[in-house]
């Protein structure tokens, strides 16, 4: 039996966020997530989509002959045949990362693969959903990420790098302001004032093209 998925879309673009950010990248982005963060900018991947097979996206992204695949969401992990998807993306060459909510147990995925985890503030609404026992599985080529809506999550996010030493298990941990929520600006000047081994992380396509589809 082929093994399928339901997309939301599937796209070249520019990387607007990690440690490629601004490298051509395909997106293939699942359709579902049982999350629901205020700031979320996906919604319309939460339901719809096409049943694809695993055959099917992989055509579709050599079509554009990339050198990097992000997988994306909504919750790509809340599919179990985004794990066989990963694997095939990386026996392909590619260079592939995972963006997840962190919600999900990440042990399963294909250690080729740069898993970039959320690690959910409590101004997103959902920071009870965060599975902890993610973070003894990161590794060098793996990324936090903090989406910051206030001070308070400045602070809260402040005190997860140090307690858990984030910096020293993963490859990068990233701040993001919150869309329209926090000044990237004032973000800057937080991070530079208190000295973190972190990295400030604007979305470049919304610089660039600020949400059309297909961006």
């Amino acid at each position: 039996m082929y093994k399928t998925l339901r997309i939301t879309e599937i796209f070249y673009s520019l990387q607007g966020e990690t440690r490629t950010s601004g490298l051509p990248t395909v997106f293939v982005r699942l359709t579902g997530c049982p999350l629901r963060c205020q700031y979320c900018d996906t919604a319309y991947a939460f339901s719809g989509g096409q049943l694809m097979s695993l055959e099917a996206i992989l055509d579709r992204v050599a079509s554009y002959r990339p050198r990097y695949v992000c997988v994306t969401g909504g919750e790509p992990l809340a599919q179990p045949n985004c794990l066989p998807l990963l694997a095939r993306l990386c026996d392909a060459g590619y260079q592939v990362s995972l963006e997840t909510s962190g919600a999900l147990d990440i042990a399963p995925v294909d250690r080729r693969v740069s898993r970039v985890v959320d690690l959910k503030t409590p101004g997103s609404g959902e920071v009870a959903r965060n599975r902890y026992a993610n973070l003894a599985e990161l590794t060098p080529n793996d990324q936090v990420k903090f989406v910051i809506c206030s001070r308070e999550d400045y602070d809260w996010a402040v005190s997860q790098l140090l307690q858990y030493r984030l910096a020293e298990r993963a490859g990068e941990v990233l701040f993001s302001p919150s869309h329209c929520q926090i000044d990237a600006r004032a973000l800057a000047e937080w991070i530079i004032g208190d000295n973190l081994p972190v990295r400030l992380q604007l979305q470049l396509h919304k610089i660039l093209w600020n949400d059309e589809p297909g961006h």
